[in-house]
């Protein structure tokens, strides 16, 4: 009797244990030591509509470059002191929650912060930091066109490209699809670098001579008609115009806003931990 009951007490325990015990009903793919990669983990390798044996070498790759990475892992853990691993424990750490304080941090300032830059703001910055808004090459204010050479309408184009009045301005447009390229806005800076890019005839050595502030140019190619109005003309090292850098100063601005903000969070996240009890120092 006495063994019986001994019996059912240790078949109970058996049965107790397999039932706490925590089942894995991940299919296996691969298994490097005690390390198992899962089907779950491959899944989303491989887009829809992949060709089958290209999806059969992406899989494959991708399980080679796990199975290498998991035995340098474990030949590192074997090999390396027990105080290196512990640094580098430390750094893991820490790096880790820079990430999540970084990420908590950005979502906070995102929902306060003010993007929005005035002129008189921006004037402040760019007069104070003038030194820095140096420009490192030449802009110019210009418009221009391309068009075929011996174009039907060639004379009229060239009336209206040097008038420019609001009529000619509004004609160009409407025939703007015959240009093999154009640009009508004349009141923006554009680099002179762009420019040679846009304009096959233009380069190094015949840009300082055509782009001069108040120059009419026309210049053809064996296919093509150029014609450019030079509006204006700033030089590498002069003072660069305040609406184009004010995208620039902008950003200054806003991530000086940023950088107060965050310290500031900082502080208010710390004060009212130790006003709610979460924080505090023993002595």
């Amino acid at each position: 009797m006495r063994q019986l009951i001994i019996f059912i007490l240790f078949t109970s325990l058996l049965v107790s244990c397999d039932f706490f015990k925590e089942t894995d009903d991940r299919i296996r793919v691969a298994r490097v030591g005690e390390k198992y990669l899962y089907e779950e983990d491959i899944k989303d390798l491989v887009a829809e509509g992949t060709p089958v044996n290209d999806s059969i070498q992406i899989i494959s790759s991708f399980i080679n470059r796990w199975a290498t990475q998991q035995l340098l892992l474990a030949g590192s853990e074997r090999n390396l002191s027990e105080q290196k691993q512990n640094d580098f424990n430390k750094l893991v750490e820490q790096y880790k929650n820079d990430l999540y304080t970084k990420a908590y941090l950005e979502a906070l300032v995102k929902k306060s912060i003010d993007t929005s830059v005035n002129m008189t703001q921006a004037k402040e910055v760019y007069e104070a930091n003038q030194e820095t808004f140096k420009l490192n090459e030449e802009l110019v204010k210009f418009r221009y066109i391309t068009i075929p050479q011996n174009a039907i309408n060639e004379d009229e184009i060239i009336k209206r490209f040097k008038r420019f009045n609001i009529e000619d301005k509004q004609f160009l447009d409407s025939i703007s699809v015959q240009f093999k390229g154009y640009s009508l806005n004349d009141s923006l800076w554009i680099k002179a670098s762009q420019i040679t890019e846009k304009i096959a005839v233009l380069n190094s050595e015949n840009k300082k001579e055509l782009l001069k502030k108040s120059n009419f140019v026309q210049l053809k190619d064996s296919l093509d008609l150029y014609l450019m109005q030079i509006e204006d003309v700033l030089s590498q090292n002069d003072l660069a115009p305040l609406e184009y850098v004010k995208p620039t100063i902008k950003q200054i601005v806003i991530n000086k806003r940023k950088l107060e903000l965050i310290k500031q969070l900082e502080k208010d996240i710390t004060k009212d931990a130790i006003k709610n009890k979460q924080f505090e120092v023993y002595q």
